[in-house]
């Protein structure tokens, strides 16, 4: 079987999850949450999906595994993630959201809830231990689909109203913005939300098919469709989300992607924090543009929440979360526009979104201008796809071996000074730039992400990375 937990939710083959394996985990996660005492039987649990081809599937059984296991499944439909969290926490009802996020069409997943919000890795060690007591009990499991009680329109009510506050009336008036829709949950929504505060916006690319989006490591071909789109529509920036809408795309004038980690910082200084906690993978400047605290912590939302967690713990009162891909989450409440912004701890992708374009209408400057201002040092990421997960471990356990494993393998791009393994593996070079590499823990992707002294280095740098991990693997076959 192909599933399990990676940097946030369970992930595999679609073929998997249209099978008995959801209601395995659906009633592990059931387990679970009655056996921590986190819901009763004949609690509400809230399922939603993203438009993949197998998503409705994979929910209807789920809902099918849920009520066999004694609780009261509520149907959300398609709609973006941080939508059913908002609305599980409103109900403090858990959740169990269908979506592979930005990964191929071909692998799904779930992502779990409990009623006070995104699970932990404690959590994920609990379902996955319930689920191997389960096969151990050689229980059956049958693909059964069913329906449940529809709770779709209330909940994105809920969340379309949470962000119909955040800015004055009219704020965006006088912005031309392209919504590349493709097949992202969020596409209606954030055209609705920018049209209320008097934005034109330019609806693009709607798809019905689905369309992987990962916004961290934005594709050529999409970022050459968004180039064209700026300046066949005279556009101030393009905006868009992932699959299950949770992590922003947003670019500036000329169609170029705005990184997520400054995406991320717009929003944290948009609603005030004093306290930041984001991971490794964000720009080394953010230590500088932050007038606070930053806590680093490995890839993936949970980490961001437990450093969140501990922020609050330690007193701090306005604590913000961001990962490199711009999904923004808040530890505390906050007050914005006069109206009293509840906590979020998962990602969202519309308030930074909003933070951004509001920055852009305030400053009445180019987004390319402003991003340029922040003077962070040059970054860039990318990915290799479609490559094993046994690779990338025998990779990284070659590159942690020792210095002189590590400095072979970087002889043809420069000379390592210092190491951080906290996740993946990121080398401080002679030269000051860094280079990091990391395995995806979503998907079979070899991640790579680099800093340098401007944007051309980057280029360089990120491109002799990506060429050297292929020449190690090709090496090996």
């Amino acid at each position: 079987m192909s599933l399990k937990f990676g940097t946030s939710g369970l992930r595999g083959l679609s073929v998997d999850l249209e099978g008995p394996a959801t209601a395995l985990y659906a009633t592990a996660f059931a387990r679970h949450l009655l056996a921590a005492g986190i819901a009763r039987q004949g609690d509400e649990i809230l399922i939603g999906r993203d438009f993949r081809a197998s998503s409705p599937a994979i929910s209807a059984i789920a809902i099918a595994a849920l009520r066999k296991a004694g609780f009261r499944p509520r149907d959300c439909g398609a709609l973006p993630t941080p939508a059913l969290a908002l609305t599980g926490l409103a109900r403090k009802a858990a959740c169990l959201m269908v979506t592979g996020s930005h990964i191929p069409a071909d692998r799904n997943g779930i992502k779990f809830y409990g009623p006070d919000g995104e699970i932990d890795k404690a959590d994920e060690a609990a379902i996955t231990a319930a689920a191997e007591a389960i096969r151990a009990e050689n229980t059956v499991f049958n693909a059964v689909q069913e329906a449940a009680d529809d709770l779709h329109a209330e909940a994105m009510a809920l969340y379309e109203a949470r962000n119909r506050a955040l800015l004055p009336e009219g704020s965006l008036a006088g912005l031309r913005v392209g919504v590349y829709q493709h097949s992202t949950v969020a596409r209606d929504l954030f055209a609705a939300v920018l049209i209320h505060y008097g934005a034109d916006v330019v609806a693009l690319g709607r798809s019905e098919t689905f369309i992987p989006v990962d916004t961290e490591a934005v594709s050529a071909e999409t970022v050459a469709l968004l180039q064209g789109w700026a300046v066949q529509h005279g556009l101030h920036a393009i905006i868009s989300a992932d699959g299950d809408g949770d992590r922003p795309l947003v670019t500036d004038e000329t169609g170029t992607p705005i990184r997520g980690d400054l995406v991320g910082l717009i929003a944290s200084r948009f609603l005030g924090a004093t306290a930041v906690a984001t991971p490794v993978t964000s720009n080394s400047g953010i230590e500088a543009a932050v007038a606070g605290k930053v806590l680093r912590t490995r890839v993936g939302s949970p980490f961001v929440i437990a450093a969140m967690n501990e922020a609050v713990a330690g007193g701090e009162t306005a604590v913000v979360g961001f990962e490199a891909n711009g999904g923004t989450l808040t530890a505390t409440p906050f007050t914005v526009n006069d109206h009293a912004l509840a906590p979020l701890p998962t990602r969202d992708s519309l308030m930074p979104v909003l933070a951004v374009l509001s920055l852009a209408a305030a400053e009445n400057r180019p987004l390319s201008q402003i991003a340029a201002g922040f003077a962070l040092p040059a970054a860039a990421s990318d990915r290799l796809e479609h490559f094993p997960v046994e690779t990338s471990a025998a990779l990284m356990a070659e590159l942690r071996s020792g210095a002189g494993a590590l400095s072979a393998f970087l002889a043809p791009i420069g000379v390592p000074m210092k190491t951080s393994d906290i996740d993946g593996l990121r080398v401080t070079l002679d030269d000051a730039s860094v280079i990091h590499f990391r395995p995806s823990g979503n998907a079979p992707e070899m991640r790579c992400y680099v800093e340098a002294k401007d944007e051309a280095a980057a280029a360089r740098l990120l491109a002799a990375g990506l060429a050297r991990i292929r020449e190690w693997a090709l090496g090996r076959e």
